[in-house]
């Protein structure tokens, strides 16, 4: 007798990315045919190994075309969007990227019938807010909500993993440069006089902006979890992990990790705003003016929406992760050491 069990298919664009990679595994393992949809279909061939024969398909989507969009869902039960820019580069703007592309897919999801849609924005998306990555992701949260309004939205913090751009581009910087910056430090220094930590010069303040670093596991996980339940549909969950760090907290933690002494630059905003007038202009930018104007925000998690635990995760420590794959930029010398301010 034939197997008339129907198989569910879930379309996930930007598969090929960072997050999309590791929840393309989770949804390969809970049974799904996965439809890894990206511009180019050849940059997501790698995934095919991640589920059974013809489990998961690189899928070819472009989602600023309504027909392209519109294939890609067809047939399918469930969609994930992941796709996001930090930089503007040509056509790729943070309004057709963050606000149209987000309204495409959800509409088309509508218009096709899906049962379920994560949309994928970030801590800190706020309308009133001066940098446009920001306004424009709330945007896309607005424009998704509308068009489905049970999609589920998941909002990271700084997302941390083995291919992750943030905590490997610093410590990469270790190995090359005998300073770390700590992006805004106060302009003046204070001067202690006093008290528990005694007599001498404050360069860093408070240390700088804070963030609440989330593992990429964890986010992967949040998503499955937002797709197998119902209390999930229409919701905002909030991504962030267990401990709040400030951006000098960040710098000694990979110094520890790297086993490596360098100086702690202190980098006020005003600073950093003259160098990004000059990186933005870089073919892939180090930094831009948009993300100073976003760092002037804490990006934490502001207790006002749902999270990890109302999904069932328990939120991994940075420090349990960040040492499996930063072990490559440890100095062959030594001992973890303190990083000097």
């Amino acid at each position: 007798m034939a197997n008339t069990t129907r198989r569910r298919i879930i379309t996930v664009f930007g598969a090929s990315g960072f997050i999309g990679r590791h929840l393309v595994r989770r949804l390969a393992k809970a049974g799904w045919v996965v439809r890894a949809a990206c511009r180019d279909p050849e940059d997501a061939s790698f995934l095919r190994t991640m589920g059974d024969v013809g489990q998961v398909i690189p899928w070819g989507a472009n989602l600023t075309d309504p027909i392209s969009v519109h294939v890609a869902l067809n047939g399918a039960e469930a969609a994930v969007n992941l796709v996001g820019i930090l930089y503007e580069s040509g056509s790729a703007t943070f309004q057709r990227m963050h606000v149209d592309a987000a309204k495409l897919v959800a509409e088309k999801a509508t218009e096709l019938g899906l049962k379920h849609l994560v949309h994928m924005s970030a801590l800190g998306a706020d309308a009133e807010s001066d940098a446009e990555y920001a306004r424009t992701k709330a945007a896309g949260e607005a424009a998704v909500m509308a068009a489905f309004p049970g999609a589920s939205i998941v909002r990271p913090s700084v997302v941390f993993g083995p291919e992750d751009n943030f905590f490997n581009m610093f410590a990469g910087l270790c190995r090359l440069s005998p300073f770390l910056p700590v992006m805004g430090a106060p302009t003046f220094p204070r001067v202690r006089l006093g008290g528990e930590a005694g007599f001498g010069i404050d360069f860093l303040g408070d240390g700088g902006p804070k963030f609440q670093p989330v593992y990429v596991g964890d986010v992967a996980d949040a998503i499955v979890a937002c797709l197998h339940s119902a209390d999930a549909a229409g919701q905002v969950y909030e991504l962030a992990g267990p401990r709040v760090y400030s951006f000098a907290d960040i710098m000694r933690l990979l110094l520890s990790i790297t086993r490596r002494r360098r100086l702690l630059l202190p980098v006020p905003f005003w600073v950093a705003e003259i160098q990004a007038f000059f990186l933005e202009k870089l073919p892939k930018p180090l930094l831009t003016a948009d993300q100073i104007r976003l760092m002037q925000t804490d990006n934490i998690a502001s207790g006002n929406a749902k999270g990890l635990k109302d999904l069932g995760i328990a939120a991994t420590p940075a420090e349990a992760v960040l040492p499996t794959y930063l072990n490559r930029f440890r100095t062959q010398t030594g001992q973890p050491r303190p990083a000097s301010s």
